[in-house]
């Protein structure tokens, strides 16, 4: 069978005869270049029906993903790197997250400061996020900024300044970020502390920002430990989509990222978190006006067949103000003001969050009470086809509104590549989705929703304000610890 290529243009629906160009634009990108600049066309990958990501790899083991998008003069440029949280060790927990901020500092040959300024003197937009799995480095650009965007990510990806005064400022920036985020905010406190009680071997037990007695005791040598190791090409995917000329951008590459060397990477060691058989409650008390309770039950990986089912299911009990949930505590029962359910999308087992405030009085074990019986009729009965219908067309307009721009696109492209090692994975998830049964939800209720292998924190208020203090309408971070 012949080999084929697409180029990316949107409606290139039939890929094309791997008859040249790209062999040819290749062979002359390539063309007396050092083996760790060479590149190499890796696959052609379908990205829904139409489009399509191109993936190269440079020598070094850099990953380059190319989605060519002319729609709008626009482009997004973002790297992930293999490492989170869960790569950390004990003691030095939260390093992940340090290099977000140092990661915007400065490098061999720009100053401190010019990294931002360079980039918004060029019209773009440039942040980080990290979370259990990955680190990412996002930049919204103008066509004509890429090759300058190009160079400073390439810069700090090698030549990065790490030195004494430039950490411990960025260590006291975490430090007061976890202060904010954590120690005195309710949800972020209670997150914490349910996962803390959760995972008990595996990794993602600690928090992606760190606990505060190693964000203080980090080192300098820590840092460009962890720097040398984990910052390097062959652990990193460059992500490319929007308005670029092929050529122009995978030279770009090579010019800058193809003189680094790829580094070692260490063995993963993370713990499998072995099966919980009770369930484990704990209480805080915290300032409130109301009684809130968190669960976290049994959730699958990602890339498992329970995933999709499960998600479709916290829509129905969860999602709206039609959702069971929502329906019985807050229209019906009047016991509850805010309810929310979220299924952890990460590479290894994780929790099945859910998150409910009371109202007035009410209590945490009056909010569980009430929560009960719902579980327990998708436990015991079906949903109706109906539900599930709408279940599944919300979560598809959702997936498809994210893609409406190229930074919704590359974000799906790299998360995916990073997590599952498949940029188009987002189509087969929806295609999951699609195929999910009635009875695929009966099951994974049945195998998730189980009470002896839930973790329960109550959260108590301490009595000194007579007025929420916000923490009820705010929505959990799920997704990342953002830079600042």
């Amino acid at each position: 069978m012949q080999e084929t290529l697409a180029f990316s243009l949107p409606g290139a629906a039939n890929a094309l005869p791997r008859t040249d160009p790209l062999a040819a634009l290749l062979d002359e990108l390539n063309r007396g270049r050092s083996p760790l600049a060479r590149l190499r066309h890796d696959a052609s990958i379908s990205f829904g029906p139409v489009m399509r990501v191109e993936r190269f790899v440079l020598g070094n083991g850099l990953k380059v993903l190319v989605h060519v998008d002319p729609s709008a003069p626009v482009v997004c440029l973002q790297t992930w790197f293999g490492v989170g949280s869960r790569h950390e060790r004990v003691g030095k927990t939260g390093i992940a997250h340090l290099f977000e901020h140092l990661m915007f500092g400065e490098t061999e040959s720009v100053p401190h400061g010019a990294f931002d300024r360079m980039l918004e003197e060029a019209g773009a937009e440039t942040n980080a996020a990290t979370f259990l799995d990955w680190t990412y480095y996002h930049t919204n650009l103008p066509k004509d900024a890429l090759e300058l965007t190009v160079r400073l990510e390439a810069e700090r990806m090698a030549r990065l300044v790490l030195r004494d005064p430039q950490v411990s400022s960025e260590k006291e920036v975490v430090a007061n970020e976890r202060r904010q985020r954590v120690d005195d905010d309710v949800d972020g406190s209670v997150s914490e502390l349910l996962y803390k009680e959760a995972f008990r071997r595996h990794a993602y037990g600690w928090p992606t920002i760190g606990w505060m007695e190693d964000i203080k005791g980090f080192t300098t040598e820590d840092c460009v430990e962890f720097y040398r190791t984990y910052y390097a090409p062959n652990n990193a995917a460059l992500v490319v989509v929007g308005d670029v000329a092929l050529d122009r951008a995978l030279r770009a590459v090579q010019d800058h990222y193809g003189v680094q060397e790829p580094s070692t990477i260490p063995v993963e060691d993370v713990c499998p978190e072995p099966p919980q058989t009770e369930e484990r409650r704990a209480e805080v008390v915290k300032p409130t006006a109301t009684h809130k309770v968190a669960i976290g039950y049994r959730a699958p990986a990602l890339g498992d067949f329970d995933h999709a089912p499960l998600v479709l299911l916290n829509e129905i009990l969860f999602s709206g103000r039609s959702s069971r949930v929502h329906r019985a505590l807050v229209q019906e029962q009047e016991i509850a003001s805010e309810i929310r359910g979220w299924v952890g999308s990460f590479r290894d087992p994780a929790l099945y969050d859910i998150y409910l405030s009371a109202r007035g009085e009410h209590t945490g074990d009056a909010l569980l009470a009430a929560l009960e019986p719902i579980l327990e009729e998708v436990r015991r009965s079906p949903v109706t086809e109906a539900e599930l219908d709408r279940a599944k067309a919300r979560i598809e307009l959702s997936v498809l509104q994210g893609l409406e721009t190229v930074a919704g696109k590359a974000e799906q492209i790299g998360f995916y590549e990073t997590v599952l090692g498949d940029p188009a994975a987002l189509f087969e998830r929806l295609a999951a989705y699609r195929r999910a049964t009635v009875g695929d939800l009966l099951r994974v209720s049945r195998r998730y929703l189980v009470s002896s292998a839930r973790t329960v924190i109550h959260v108590i208020p301490d009595g000194s304000s007579a007025e929420d203090g916000g923490d009820d309408a705010a929505e959990a971070d799920a997704d990342s610890e953002e830079a600042s």
